[in-house]
């Protein structure tokens, strides 16, 4: 093998170790990993993956690609947005982290906390999940979620 080829071969290896990293962390099965671990630990069952959740999330991350700010596009969907190399598994890991903040026995958040993220992770009924991920003009990653049914009705408990 001539040092050209050993070059455009090393050159090829590079590259495909770049578009590796780039995807790591952001296939279906690293979204649902994170989901249904949270999901096992309060005994609720495993969500699955929906091509038309995942499209539709998908459309919404493009769309916010201008100013990536959090803004919903409807109930049942979860937003999150980060620099650097941040991560659908990243994002799902930040809802997750709410938990402490969610009081099963009342059924709230603690006061001034946020948790609704994640009640909607593990929200019982909730059982497809869609995720897309998109870079935004300012280089941060705006991430979206979509589940179905929808969840986090007032009054009702997530599991």
């Amino acid at each position: 093998m001539g040092l050209f080829n050993i070059s455009l071969l090393l050159t090829c290896l590079m590259v495909l170790a770049i578009f590796h990293s780039c995807d790591a962390q952001n296939s279906p099965q690293d979204y649902l990993d994170v989901h249904n671990n949270a999901r096992a630990q309060v005994g609720v069952g495993p969500m699955s993956w929906d091509a038309g959740l995942a499209s539709r999330a998908q459309n919404y991350a493009n769309s916010r690609t201008g100013d990536c700010n959090l803004i919903h596009s409807g109930a049942g969907e979860n937003l999150a947005k980060g620099s650097g190399d941040f991560t659908g598994r990243a994002a799902v890991q930040l809802w997750v982290a709410e938990k402490p903040n969610y009081n099963y026995g009342t059924n709230q958040c603690a006061s001034g906390q946020v948790c609704g993220h994640y009640t909607q992770v593990v929200w019982r009924n909730s059982v497809r999940l869609g995720c897309g991920r998109a870079r935004c003009n300012n280089g941060w990653w705006f991430i979206s979620c979509n589940y179905d049914p929808v969840g986090n009705w007032v009054g009702q408990r997530p599991y």
